[in-house]
């Protein structure tokens, strides 16, 4: 087991961007948390119809996907990951408002804990960046952080400010070098 010291010289190495002290939300090694999910019936259908709600989307066919994500939350109304399927769905469809409800539901159902609503909360997370709420999305990043998501952690790094303008300094210097400028 690593000790706060430890943990804090890795976030340094694996972090460099972030300002000294300013942590991004640890994956938690000790305490693996995961949703178990009672194999119903129900369940291994809403799981086929997810899967095949899935593969018409990737075909463009969004209103055949929509119909099937549809009869999975119908089928298995208390299970997330139908809600964060549909709420992909909608988000690509255009449907700001009715992905984010089915967010929240997805959080809701998971208690925050686990894939799922590490999966729900990253979505929400990109959402509120497209929509240019910073701040709901950084907060939801971090929680999907904290939950092991990779991608999320590294949005947490991107939308700190002071790796924002350490980024900014460093293309400016690679450019001047490019350029043959000299930098003092």
């Amino acid at each position: 087991m690593s000790s706060k010291r430890d943990k804090a010289v890795l976030n340094a190495i694996f972090n460099p961007l972030l300002p000294v002290g300013s942590d991004v939300p640890p994956e938690d090694d000790d305490e693996e948390i995961t949703n178990i999910e009672v194999e119903s019936e129900n369940v291994k259908q809403a799981k086929a119809l997810e899967l095949e709600g899935v593969h018409k989307a990737e075909a463009s066919d969004f209103a055949g996907a929509l119909e099937l994500f549809n009869q999975a939350v119908q089928m298995a109304p208390d299970r997330s990951s139908c809600y964060n399927n549909r709420a992909q769905l909608l988000r690509l469809k255009g449907d700001v408002p009715g992905a984010l409800e089915d967010l929240n539901m997805a959080i809701m159902l998971s208690n925050g804990q686990g894939k799922p609503a590490c999966q729900a909360f990253t979505q929400r997370g990109m959402i509120y960046r497209l929509e240019g709420q910073d701040d709901q999305a950084l907060n939801d990043f971090k929680r999907a952080a904290a939950l092991g998501g990779e991608f999320a952690r590294s949005q947490v790094v991107l939308m700190n400010p002071y790796a924002a303008m350490c980024n900014k300094m460093l293309s400016d210097v690679i450019s001047k070098l490019r350029a043959g400028e000299y930098v003092d």
